[in-house]
């Protein structure tokens, strides 16, 4: 059609393919059902590889610096080319044409793929400096998420107290003051839990819901935990609600970390529970275009994580068998193993998850969208066509 999108909501499930999505709707939806993800009319594939001196496969901060950015990059920047200067991003490119801007994220809040849209930075550890650039340079105005350490100086812990039962290396570590004080000289409404999130006033708001991730990341039984204090669902529709009052139209990043950090562990079960929590967001967003149907929504994932497949329950089959992953998970070191079974949700069936890796992989990601312009998104691209399609919706250039 002849429309032009207003907002554009742009949500990733960090680490999420095919292959997740697959056992997903096996698990939540059963045979003949299907996700909400999968529900989007227009489909399309996208290339991930980046362009790093060492490594053919990306990490999240350089597949996110492609989408923010419209440029391959290496693997740990955040927006910044292959020599490290600073790009363009596309939080400011929507900032300038009079859009109000949000993240919302189960990750920390300054963790690569939220703030490869709002900052740029040579590493993506330097969390403490991206959450300034929030504040002092990019100024979006929802950030709902995790990742509370990095806003106040170590020793000077806020809401969530430091090293916590489940997690002892948690704690503050921030180098840039006590940045939560400053978003509040800023105009933010600052929140720490669910309560005061739904209470919450105004156009500027901050929420920081756990020291670091808003879950546990480790193989099953070894303190994995995914309970977000806030459900992921729940910070979209703040955001929706917030940033769709300004006339101009929105651009909001809906991101669920732990599809990506609990393929890292191998943990099939609590990547069907991020799963079922991505599309229960995604549930929201599609009920906004519902309501607002001058909005893009496009929804994928930066990476694989895990290369993962789904097969039948064989006692035969023991490609997968094996340590589970173990230590050093999150580095690509362990063992991959078979996962499950797992029940086909109103069958008899079941499926077992195979594993073949505790890392990323190359495989291209799905990506599914509505609205005005996703017809762009059929096909297959690079990674960097959804910086192309999204900036032109963005600033109204087809």
């Amino acid at each position: 059609g002849g429309q032009q999108a207003r907002n554009v909501i742009l949500v990733n499930g960090d680490g999420m393919a095919a292959a997740h999505r697959e056992a997903a709707r096996l698990a939540l939806e059963g045979f003949d059902g299907q996700l909400a993800m999968d529900s989007l009319p227009v489909r399309g594939a996208q290339t991930t590889d980046p362009r790093d001196p060492e490594d053919t496969i990306t990490d999240s901060a350089s597949a996110a610096s492609a989408w923010a950015t419209g440029q391959k990059t290496y693997n740990g920047a955040i927006s910044v080319d292959v020599d490290g200067d600073p790009l363009p991003v596309l939080g400011q490119l929507a900032e300038q044409v009079g859009k109000a801007t949000g993240l919302v994220t189960t990750a920390q809040v300054t963790d690569a793929s939220p703030a490869a849209f709002f900052s740029s930075t040579a590493d993506r550890g330097a969390q403490d400096e991206i959450a300034r650039q929030y504040l002092q340079v990019t100024r979006p105005d929802v950030v709902l998420g995790g990742g509370e350490d990095w806003w106040y100086p170590r020793g000077e812990p806020g809401a969530f107290p430091d090293a916590p039962a489940d997690d002892p290396e948690e704690g503050s570590r921030g180098t840039q003051g006590d940045l939560v004080a400053q978003a509040q000289d800023l105009g933010y409404a600052y929140v720490t839990d669910a309560e005061q999130l739904r209470a919450a006033p105004g156009e500027k708001l901050l929420g920081l819901f756990a020291n670091e991730e808003m879950f546990q990341q480790a193989p099953e039984g070894q303190g994995d935990e995914y309970d977000p204090a806030v459900p992921l669902a729940e910070m979209t529709a703040k955001a929706l609600d917030v940033l769709s009052r300004d006339r101009d139209g929105f651009f909001l990043l809906v991101e669920e970390e732990a599809v990506d950090e609990m393929a890292h562990n191998n943990n099939a079960g609590r990547v069907l529970e991020a799963m079922a929590s991505l599309d229960a967001a995604v549930r929201v967003a599609r009920d906004h275009v519902a309501q607002h149907p001058d909005t893009l929504l496009i929804v994928t994932g930066d990476h694989e994580c895990g290369g993962l497949t789904i097969e039948g329950v064989d006692e035969e089959d023991e490609s997968g068998a094996g340590e589970t992953a173990g230590e050093g998970a999150s580095e690509g070191g362990g063992v991959s193993a078979e996962d499950g079974p797992f029940a086909v949700a109103g069958s008899e069936k079941e499926f077992v998850v195979d594993w073949t890796t505790t890392g990323h992989t190359g495989v291209p990601t799905p990506v599914t969208a509505e609205g005005p312009g996703s017809a762009a998104l059929t096909g297959t691209y690079p990674n960097t066509h959804l910086h192309e399609v999204i900036s032109a919706a963005l600033t109204g250039r087809r």
